[in-house]
């Protein structure tokens, strides 16, 4: 019976098999378990008004046994008048409340302790004995008998015995159960996970259509089925963790962790632990030992974002992992192998940070063994509206609102604005957009108070979005407009930084053809 309670993985399952077991011998009538919980029925319980605090109480979870003059009783019901017991009332509270066990060796001689000698009396109970289940002190709860025999020394022993084990086992059981729940928990998250980022693509994890987008997706195609390192470089807001995000799921890597470090937010003092990890007692403050990120993205990926945030006398140390792949813990002799793909995000130019004295040449050419550089949002404009709508739809959607779609001339707004932020700042926008419109507002405007005209081609004055789909035409028609608009703004000028096809984000052979197919006149020099 010990060995099986310690194997039991859910506590139900413990109790049933400790009950059952028991109730099995000839001598036991009854057998109860009462664990130690906070109150929950303290209106309604019988004993309210033997209660003396109202907090913490006993709660019956088990219950099992045979009445000798009637068969058809069920006495493993857990609702009948002693489900709850509050703390130090009648011999079940006495022995949660003060850890000593309760033995009536004969009932018949002595029944103080017996709420109902009648009944013990009329089914041929002899003996009681309570035992506090206790483990490593604390009291959890209370294991009782009934019997037909009177109670002796060597049976009160065994119980305690049976007691304390069931505690050990509760406690174990307890643990197991918590586990499950972490695990439901984390495959519920995953799938979640996996929900959002399966809504989220268009090319793989990223949306728009764009020429630029297209490529990133090539050069991604390419280099994740490889072990290559990899260096994304980009402005901030540009979607560096996507690429690197894509890069994982697409490699041999995917069943493995993607471990992320902000190389920015790490202080110097702790960056080998941060990085390689330490044993316990190695520093001040070490309590425990901490694997590090290499060890935690073994036969996975290591993402080092703003990895050009690394302070230079501190560089050597990534260096060795990358050439070696071996490693040791702070406080530790041992080397430790590992095997990681790297891929470092940043945006700054390393190349220049190389030349100024800032980045180790070694390391930087350790990193950058295929480059990926994600373009501004300005430079890929065909991607704004698509990703627009999907900000709008998300955010409609988490608040449980309707279906909300920007207008034509919200759109072409959008689309000229200089989005300094990139995605980032866009995603911002539109969900700001998505919450002003649910308050009612009558005209929302989309850009205010970001910093005025200097960040925008356009005033930004926009009305409240409709639902309106728009036609092929509809969608020339804007085109025509907007390409329209530019001209003027240049002045007719198509090439040049100061030109019309730079405010659009388009090549100057593009826009012209595109100017003939369109019939669009041209505004004089």
């Amino acid at each position: 019976m010990l060995l099986a309670m310690g194997e039991q993985r859910s506590t139900e399952s413990l109790f049933r098999l400790a009950v059952d077991r028991l109730s099995a011998f000839e001598e036991v009538s009854l057998v109860r378990i009462w664990l130690i919980k906070e109150g929950d029925i303290c209106s309604s319980c019988l004993m309210a008004d033997e209660c003396p605090s109202r907090e913490l109480c006993l709660h019956l979870v088990a219950s099992a046994g045979h009445s000798s003059r009637n068969e058809a009783l069920d006495w493993s019901r857990l609702d009948g008048k002693f489900k709850r017991f509050p703390m130090g009332v009648r011999k079940v509270g006495h022995i949660a409340a003060t850890g000593q066990p309760v033995v009536v060796e004969s009932i018949p001689e002595d029944s103080k302790w017996i709420a109902y000698p009648e009944w013990a009396k009329e089914e041929g109970i002899n003996g009681f004995a309570g035992q506090p289940m206790r483990f490593h002190g604390e009291i959890l709860g209370v294991l009782a008998v009934f019997t037909t025999t009177r109670i002796n020394k060597p049976a009160l022993d065994i119980l305690q015995i049976l007691a304390n084990h069931a505690a050990t086992a509760l406690v174990n059981a307890r643990a197991f159960e918590q586990i499950e729940d972490l695990k439901r928990q984390l495959e519920a998250e995953n799938s979640l996970l996996r929900e959002e980022l399966s809504e989220t693509s268009f090319y793989g994890g990223f949306i728009g259509r764009s020429l630029a987008l297209q490529r990133i997706v090539q050069q991604i195609d390419l280099v994740a089925p490889t072990d290559a390192n990899v260096l994304i470089q980009g402005e901030s807001g540009t979607g560096k963790e996507l690429v690197a995000r894509e890069l994982h799921q697409r490699s041999k890597r995917n069943n493995k962790p993607l471990i992320k470090v902000n190389c920015a937010s790490v202080p110097k003092e702790l960056f080998a632990s941060e990085f390689f990890g330490h044993v316990k007692g190695a520093f001040t403050g070490a309590h425990a030992n901490r694997e590090g990120k290499f060890g935690a993205a073994n036969q996975g990926t290591l993402f080092l974002d703003e990895v050009g945030e690394i302070p230079l006398e501190l560089q050597a140390q990534l260096l060795r992992v990358l050439q070696e792949g071996e490693y040791e813990r702070i406080g530790e002799e041992k080397v430790r192998k590992v095997d990681v793909r790297v891929i470092a995000a940043t945006n700054r130019d390393l190349q220049k940070e190389v030349e100024a004295g800032r980045f180790r040449e070694d390391l930087y050419f350790r990193l950058n063994v295929f480059p990926i550089t994600v373009p501004p949002l300005r430079a890929r404009r065909e991607d704004i509206a698509p990703l627009a709508e999907y900000f709008l739809k998300r955010s409609l959607k988490a608040m449980n609102r309707p279906p909300l779609r920007f207008n034509p001339e919200q759109l072409a707004q959008l689309v000229e604005y200089n989005w300094q932020g990139n995605v980032r700042e866009l995603q911002n926008i539109v969900e700001r957009f998505a919450i002003s419109s649910i308050a009612g507002a009558a005209r929302v405007e989309l850009f205010s108070g970001i910093g005025g005209e200097s960040r925008s081609c356009s005033k930004p004055a926009v009305s409240a979005g409709g639902d309106a789909v728009l036609t092929e035409e509809e969608m020339i028609r804007l085109q025509e407009h907007n390409i329209a608009k530019a001209l003027a703004r240049c002045k007719g000028k198509i090439y040049g930084p100061d030109g019309a096809a730079a405010l659009l984000g388009l090549k100057p052979t593009t826009l012209s053809t595109r100017i003939r197919k369109m019939n669009i006149r041209r505004v004089a020099k």
